[in-house]
């Protein structure tokens, strides 16, 4: 026992208990940030149809960099699970991974930032429209200065969870939410005296969330005595190298495996865009409600990479197998439910964004309820996969992962969903058949790749 948390080889319901101690609140914390984005929408589309198109260019970009960027510093998850595992006598390691994914999320924002700055050519030479073009920059170089705290912020979260208080994450994602919506009320009408500044007042609002989320964490973070003794801003300024570029080694694939993921889902929004408008939308409403029932896997992978993490730092290859199989379990079990409500009452779900009986809404809901059928299919694939990698993250594999991930996505996936989608008259049904097999080739080959862990040695810790 550490901090509260039990390294002793689990049975299968301890492991169970545990692993949904842990998840549960991370799943929560992910849903809520779904929230934050969707308060935004809400607000900016009372600006009218032009803002919301222009902030919904900017985010697309800024969106796939922070999670690149916040997949690459999350590498820090399994170094401190690893750490506490390991059951070292100093403080000094999990300090120094966490010091050095500080470093690293402060490098990587102002990388982020200068990226970001590439939308206008972007959209230049995408064709959009010279209005949508204004907006979008003027919202660009506001947001853009939310990327740093925003990744600082993932950091501490990172830490906070990996030590047994992933439930600061969810108090905190939630308070976050409150202050989104009260500054966007407040600066893009100029309400409470604040200035009127229409879809600047939400990029300035973002940041504003951005920067009082990082501030609770830092607050948290020296309240609770479990955190506050691991020192973690003792001699900040000084550099570890080692654990800077293990970082950077472990967290590098993720990012692009993340990118990789955000790309073909991206992408098949540009196929459905050729096939019509109602097809478009039917595709994104389908598409909303597969993202939100994935926050929960989302989360369960994430306990999965600081559960087998901490039985990894043990150099105990029986919690490996439970930690890693038990998240596995608890997302097949999920996803199982979420596809059953998928195909047993879509319209129930469906009117969580559209109303599905309105005459005006009748070719997108008849679309939606097509692809709705197909998500469900892919609910449990897409829920593997994501734990699978999660618990081959807890051993630090992440480089072959990656490689499986990219071919899985890109070439029976995204092959197929052109080849159904455009030479057959499958269309859009085709291109999200092409997503479900991206999907399950990367579900089947992680799974199977974690199978065969110990012949691997994926599970052998190095010795320090």
């Amino acid at each position: 026992m550490r901090d509260g948390i039990d390294l002793e080889t689990p049975s299968w319901g301890s492991e169970l208990r545990e692993t949904t101690r842990l998840a549960a609140p991370l799943a929560a914390a992910n849903l809520l940030q779904m929230l934050t984005y969707a308060i935004d929408v809400i607000f900016i589309a009372r600006l009218g149809d032009e803002p919301l198109a222009a902030s919904s260019l900017a985010v697309a970009l800024f969106g796939l960099v922070l999670w690149a960027m916040t997949a690459l510093t999350g590498a820090v998850a399994p170094l401190i699970a690893e750490a506490i595992g390991a059951r070292s006598p100093s403080f000094r390691p999990v300090r120094r991974a966490t010091r050095m994914a500080v470093w690293l999320a402060v490098i990587t924002g102002v990388i982020g930032m200068g990226l970001c700055l590439l939308l206008e050519p972007i959209m230049h030479a995408t064709g959009q429209q010279k209005a949508i073009i204004s907006l979008a920059s003027e919202y660009n170089v506001v947001i853009i200065f939310s990327m740093v705290p925003m990744l600082l912020a993932a950091v501490l979260r990172n830490y906070v969870s990996a030590l047994g208080r992933p439930i600061f994450a969810t108090a905190i994602t939630g308070l976050g939410i409150f202050v989104n919506a009260f500054a966007n009320y407040a600066f893009i009408f100029g309400n409470f005296g604040a200035p009127e500044l229409g879809l600047t007042g939400a990029a300035v609002a973002t940041i504003i969330t951005s920067i009082f989320t990082l501030v609770v964490y830092v607050i948290a973070i020296f309240a609770d005595p479990a955190l506050a003794r691991y020192r973690i801003f003792y001699r900040f300024w000084k550099p570890d190298w080692h654990r800077f570029w293990q970082i950077v080694r472990i967290g590098t694939p993720i990012a692009l495996t993340v990118t990789a993921e955000a790309g073909i889902f991206g992408a098949a929004a540009f196929l459905m865009g050729r096939f019509g408008a109602a097809e478009l939308a039917g595709h994104t409403v389908a598409l909303q409600l597969a993202a939100l029932a994935f926050q929960v896997p989302f989360g369960v992978g994430q306990a999965a990479t600081i559960r087998v993490g901490y039985f990894y730092g043990a150099r105990d290859p029986v919690g490996i197998q439970r930690a890693g199989w038990v998240g596995l379990f608890i997302a097949i079990g999920f996803m199982s439910l979420t596809a059953s409500a998928m195909v047993l009452a879509p319209h129930t779900l469906l009117s969580i964004y559209v109303d599905p009986y309105a005459a005006k809404n009748a070719a997108l809901v008849g679309f939606a309820l097509q692809y709705l059928v197909l998500a469900a299919a892919f609910q449990l694939v897409d829920g593997v996969q994501a734990v699978a990698a999660g618990a081959l993250r807890g051993l630090q594999d992440t480089r072959v992962p990656m490689w499986i991930a990219i071919f899985s996505y890109w070439v029976p996936g995204f092959g197929l969903a052109i080849g159904l989608g455009f030479f057959t008259p499958l269309e859009g049904v085709g291109v999200w058949i092409g997503l479900a097999a991206g999907l399950a080739f990367a579900a089947v080959l992680l799974t199977w790749r974690w199978m065969l862990r110990e012949r691997l040695a994926l599970s052998v810790r190095p010795a320090t």
